[in-house]
């Protein structure tokens, strides 16, 4: 994992994101928040199970799923699998550790 502050990459209402072998983060102060890197951490594993570009096409998709589901952007983007994932789970610093291997597919079904 490579740790880099790129303010302008980041979207706005972010402060963090994953591209492997990358995490982006916006204010270098948050090189010291290790829950925000554990986030991106579960993100960065989730990419390499699925091979990089196909999480990315599998996030877009599942996104617009959620999309039209909640009519919400922000509910739509909290709802996504591999967010769901990483929230529940980036205060457990032991998480990847023990985390069976495709984990996020448990958190398809929601609401």
């Amino acid at each position: 994992m490579f740790l880099i502050i790129a303010k302008y990459l980041i979207p706005k209402g972010y402060r963090g994101m994953a591209v492997f072998p990358f995490v982006l983060m916006k204010y270098p102060s948050d090189k010291k928040n290790e829950v925000l890197i554990n986030h991106e951490k579960i993100h960065l594993r989730q990419q390499i199970e699925l091979l990089i570009l196909p999480f990315f096409l599998w996030y877009l998709i599942e996104y617009v799923v959620r999309l039209f589901q909640y009519k919400n952007a922000d509910l739509a983007y909290h709802n996504i699998s591999f967010e769901r994932e990483a929230y529940q789970n980036e205060a457990n610093m032991n998480y990847l550790k023990n985390r069976p291997f495709f984990r996020f597919v448990q958190y398809l079904n929601y609401k």
